[in-house]
């Protein structure tokens, strides 16, 4: 199992990280060029900017193969809308991924949202992972 995010303020790593620890594995930066895993199911998250997900991350989708690979999706923004993760769906289904589940909530952005994302946002989202896996 693989948790792969891109966060430009810290939220989408902070529920990366929530979902890793809870899996038992590790949360990895896109930046950091991590490979991707055949046969587990991969976790793909990152935050909205402009209502779309980071540009680092639409590369990444591009770059690699996802066909027949299970993909959960997750996201972070200030309206906690998940338009980052729709169109991270839709970028993985034109590149054969089976989607396993979406998990957004709100982040924290300039004045907006703070405490997001909560304690108990981060609960969910390590239950979506866990029930994910099953």
């Amino acid at each position: 199992m693989q948790v792969i995010y891109s966060s430009r303020t810290g939220n989408t790593r902070k529920v990366a990280e929530a979902m890793a620890s809870e899996i038992g594995t590790e949360a990895l930066d896109v930046r950091s060029g991590p490979q991707l895993e055949k046969g587990s199911v991969v976790f793909l998250g990152s935050g909205c900017y402009a209502s779309r997900p980071d540009k680092k991350m639409l590369a990444f989708i591009e770059k690699n193969s996802f066909n027949g690979i299970k993909v959960a999706l997750f996201g972070t923004s200030g309206s906690g809308e998940g338009k980052e993760v729709q169109v991270m769906e839709q970028a993985l289904r034109e590149k054969g991924a089976v989607i396993k589940g979406r998990f957004f909530c709100r982040g924290k952005f300039l004045f907006s949202g703070r405490g997001h994302p909560s304690q108990e946002e981060l609960s969910r989202a390590r239950e979506f992972a866990r029930k994910t896996i099953r």
